[in-house]
């Protein structure tokens, strides 16, 4: 699967999985198939209790959830409609930071032009010649739809014991505070955090951490304690 390397704002790169073409597709066949249920079940509600009665005013509520989907999903699921969350997608802006409103919307205000109108296949055109990933939407709010499916290894998050080559440039000074006993618990929690995808654990234990190092962050909580790790492992090992 392909990979993109995003450059955050605290100059880390991190390397993260495309979602494939045939990912998105199933996602979005997942999300269809809910305005499909919705039509159904909004058709046969009208007709048994007479909801909204079958002029204009009905057929505007009927459209009104299915036109705000994804909007709203990808706002209040952090990037994820219930197609991608089904498929572990999701929405990421470039600098590593999570996408905010402003980029949902214009990602939804694009979609008309090329999902809908050409039925899709505007979008998996730019998607599959930009090699990043990314449609018309993406492109303007600057963000990718990646596949949170391959998660860190044991031995990928033992490396970063060799943070102290020569050339690394440590993002959080503050990870000097913690301890050694800190650091190991961190090491394991990350990575039973990450095989298990277990979001809520990784939360804690970067909010942990951050209450202990006074370090803020817009980095999500794995690529964060991730970052920690090897800060404390370069530090350590020059007498920082």
């Amino acid at each position: 699967m392909s990979t993109i390397r995003i450059h955050t704002t605290q100059n880390v790169t991190l390397e993260v999985e495309i979602a494939s073409v045939g990912d998105r597709i199933l996602a979005s066949l997942i999300d269809y198939g809910l305005y499909a249920t919705w039509f159904i079940a909004w058709s046969v509600l009208n007709r048994e209790l007479r909801l909204g009665g079958t002029g204009q005013i009905g057929f505007y509520l009927m459209l009104l959830p299915t036109t705000f989907y994804f909007l709203a999903c990808e706002v209040f699921f952090n990037g994820q409609t219930l197609g991608k969350k089904a498929l572990d997608l999701r929405v990421v802006r470039l600098d590593g930071t999570r996408a905010g409103l402003g980029d949902f919307v214009l990602r939804w205000l694009l979609r008309p032009v090329e999902i809908v109108m050409t039925f899709g296949v505007g979008a998996m055109m730019t998607i599959l010649l930009n090699g990043r990933g990314q449609r018309l939407g993406d492109l303007a709010a600057g963000t990718a739809v990646i596949s949170l499916k391959k998660r860190a290894t044991h031995s990928s998050l033992m490396a970063v014991d060799a943070a102290s080559l020569s050339g690394y440039q440590p993002v959080f000074s503050q990870a000097s505070a913690l301890s050694d006993h800190d650091v190991a618990l961190i090491r394991k929690l990350l990575f039973y955090g990450s095989k298990q995808e277990n979001y809520l654990l990784l939360n804690e234990v970067a909010n942990k951490v951050k209450s202990i190092t006074g370090i803020q962050t817009e980095l999500q909580d794995g690529p964060f304690l991730q970052t920690v790790l090897r800060d404390h492992a370069y530090l350590a090992a020059n007498g920082a």
